[in-house]
């Protein structure tokens, strides 16, 4: 018990070194409490239509003021919240998985290596939001089918990120003592290689986590995500887009709220990103 406390106090304590960090992690803490707590924070109805108060501005019966259907869009910013939080988790975490063993296994059979990464390479040439774009307009809009189409187009990216971390590991002398000591591929790959990817992992996925919410809004704006009936923020500012010169804040809300979510998942990347750096591992140690 007391070597994990120790450990535990000890990445406190490495932390703290990096603001970028603290500052990400606080931003994202609240803003996921605020999708957590949502059913607590607002009891209305996301769905439910006033036609009698349409695009009301702010009031204290609607904090946010009403869409173009008379809806509470304090409340539909709040429930939008958890769509985006949903698809930017599940696609960093999906990916992650799926580019790692592409990664990996491409790094060390070239047989597979030769065909694989050319696949992916031919996935890579198309832009990550045209091919979600392709790949929504032949299935159904949902939320499961959004994540579906943006994961298949961030995993090439990642697959090549680990790949280029095999092939670099590959070559270090453990690894090739390791190889003509005998031991099996299974046991290099989880004992030597998978280690020391998961630093640039880590940090990758915190950058396709930001990368999926941004691509979930644009689907969802330009009507090929999340179905309207289901209140995410791309959807929020697909509806008010028509009154933007008039009724602007119908927009502003959700997309306040998508900028503050995406700048502290980069800002949590960036600082792990240093934090995870073993140059500065090297540096601090030297001090």
């Amino acid at each position: 018990m007391s070597a994990i406390n120790t450990s535990a106090s000890g990445f406190l304590k490495e932390t703290t070194r990096y603001p970028t960090v603290i500052a990400g992690a606080i931003l994202l803490g609240i803003i996921l409490l605020i999708a957590f707590l949502t059913p607590l924070l607002s009891n209305t109805d996301p769905s439910y239509i006033d036609a009698a108060r349409r695009a009301q501005p702010a009031s204290a019966s609607h904090w946010f003021g009403t869409d173009m259907l008379g809806r509470d869009l304090y409340t539909r910013v709040l429930y939008g919240a958890q769509v985006s939080l949903i698809v930017g988790f599940a696609v960093a975490v999906l990916s992650t998985i799926g580019g790692l063993a592409i990664g990996l296994m491409s790094g060390f059979v070239k047989a597979i290596d030769a065909v694989v990464m050319r696949f992916m390479d031919g996935l890579m040439s198309i832009p990550a939001i045209l091919l979600a774009v392709a790949l929504m307009s032949i299935s159904k809009g949902s939320v499961t089918n959004v994540i579906i189409a943006i994961t298949i187009a961030e995993i090439p990216r990642t697959a090549r990120l680990v790949r280029g971390t095999v092939l670099s590991l590959r070559e270090q002398p453990y690894v090739e003592a390791a190889v003509a000591g005998g031991t099996r591929l299974p046991t290099i790959i989880f004992k030597h290689i998978l280690p020391n990817t998961l630093a640039p992992l880590i940090v990758q996925a915190t950058y396709v986590c930001a990368s999926a919410m941004i691509s979930e809004s644009i689907l969802s704006f330009i009507g090929a995500g999340v179905p309207p009936v289901i209140p995410s923020w791309g959807n929020i500012m697909a509806e008010g887009r028509a009154l933007w010169l008039v009724k602007p804040f119908i927009i502003f809300y959700p997309a306040v709220f998508l900028s503050i979510t995406v700048l502290a998942i980069n800002l949590l990347g960036d600082g792990l990103r240093d934090m995870l750096d073993p140059r500065n591992a090297q540096r601090t140690t030297s001090r």
